[in-house]
């Protein structure tokens, strides 16, 4: 469906064909007829599907129709709720790129930085406003934030505000919006506790799903070495070095194992460097931003920090650590091969990160290629280091298991 046969504005329309957007995805053609009437909506589908535009144009156009040529007072007409700093900065930016036609004014806000710039700005006016939940609250506490006027509420990356514990935030947020108001929201994944607060709190809400968080993009070519954990860093400079990779996400567990990574691949002569909860948000947005550029050749990212990397052109992946959670390997390479683009990930599974992989491969239901020319394979384990791999192993499977009673992670949809 192309973008000319939705009801919009002509300036919003115009700000579209900048960007060059002439077919709607899956996930805009599903949920704008719906948004655009103004009723409440559950959207289920991955990262880089377009469901930031398919909620932005729809508010856009319905805020476009109020202020005009903007002499009306400016006032808080639509709140995104979203985890994470760059999450908030990405959709900000989306919406800045898609109301340049018009006069809708967005601001962002999010912790970790002064709170004076950000408190003149609300003074001053904000038809959109962008915010993570607890900068939210603790300015609404200071009356530094007046929702009266407010007419939509967008909750976006809802399974990964319940993963990092907001949705209680998020709880408190929506109580104090206006009975009235028009209720989005957005999850990769659909967890029983993003069901029960779209239960509570949406009315009559339509249900879409597209790109289930089961399925890995067509476009993404999918490669898996065997190695052991020891030689992880041996079989990333070699494959960097024949490869000649550059412009490359790489993915950790943790954040000690990000700021490792890029440390080594500094000391090697490459230009990189990390992303993580732990690095203040000037430094994570700079970082960033030079990956965009193409100044450094490597970012390493842990899972937290990556949900607000959206970058168009990200050729490749790799998958440093395999996750224990299978959706969020989805999540990762999913990074790489949009807009149409090709893109490749590569996996380096330890030997005590098998069962994961294999997790990953049933929720696929496919079997991702092992790479056979591995000059650092899995080596045969002595008698003794058997023993430990199967204690290990079933410890991982009843950490699997925990993980999934503790996140309710059964699928409804």
């Amino acid at each position: 469906m192309k973008f000319n046969e939705f009801d919009l504005n002509n300036n919003v329309f115009e700000a579209i064909a900048d960007l060059g957007y002439q077919e709607a995805t899956p996930i805009q053609e599903k949920a704008m007829p719906i948004l655009l009437k103004g009723n409440d909506l559950v959207g289920c589908a991955q990262t880089g599907t377009g469901k930031t535009a398919a909620f932005a144009i729809p508010i856009i156009n319905h805020i476009h129709r109020i202020v005009g040529s903007g002499k009306k007072r400016k006032q808080i007409r639509t709140v995104i709720l979203t985890p994470t700093r760059e999450l908030a900065v990405q959709i900000a930016k989306n919406f800045e790129d898609l109301s340049k036609y018009t006069q809708i004014k967005t601001y962002v806000i999010y912790g970790g930085v002064d709170l004076m710039p950000q408190i003149s700005a609300l003074k001053e006016g904000v038809d959109v406003l962008v915010a993570t939940p607890g900068r939210f609250l603790d300015l609404y506490k200071q009356n530094k934030i007046n929702i009266d006027a407010m007419h939509q509420l967008v909750i976006d990356e809802a399974d990964l505000m319940l993963d990092m514990g907001f949705i209680n935030d998020v709880r408190k947020i929506i109580k104090l919006t206006p009975s009235n108001r028009q209720t989005l929201m957005f999850s990769a994944t659909m967890p029983m506790g993003v069901r029960e607060l779209a239960d509570e709190f949406l009315s009559n809400a339509a249900y879409v799903s597209v790109d289930p968080i089961s399925s890995a993009a067509e476009n993404v070519t999918q490669k898996m070495y065997q190695v052991e954990k020891e030689d992880k860093k041996k079989l990333l400079k070699h494959i960097v070095e024949n490869e000649k990779l550059n412009n490359v996400l790489i993915f950790t567990r943790t954040k000690h194992g990000a700021d490792n990574v890029a440390e080594f691949l500094q000391k090697e002569g490459y230009k990189a460097d990390a992303i993580h909860g732990d690095k203040s948000q000037s430094a994570r947005l700079q970082t960033l931003n030079r990956f965009k550029e193409k100044e450094l050749d490597f970012l390493v990212a842990t899972d937290v920090a990556s949900r607000g990397i959206d970058i168009q052109q990200l050729p490749f992946v790799i998958n440093y650590d395999i996750p224990n959670i299978p959706e969020v390997y989805i999540h990762r390479i999913g990074r790489t091969g949009r807009a149409g683009l090709e893109g490749l990930s590569i996996s380096f599974v330890g030997r005590d990160e098998k069962t994961y992989f294999q997790d990953i491969e049933k929720l696929m239901k496919t079997q991702v290629k092992i790479v056979k020319d591995n000059p650092f394979p899995w080596r045969e384990p002595s008698e003794h280091a058997k023993k430990d791999f199967r204690k290990k192993s079933n410890n991982n499977q009843k950490s699997r298991k925990s993980d999934s009673s503790k996140k309710n992670k059964k699928r409804w949809y």
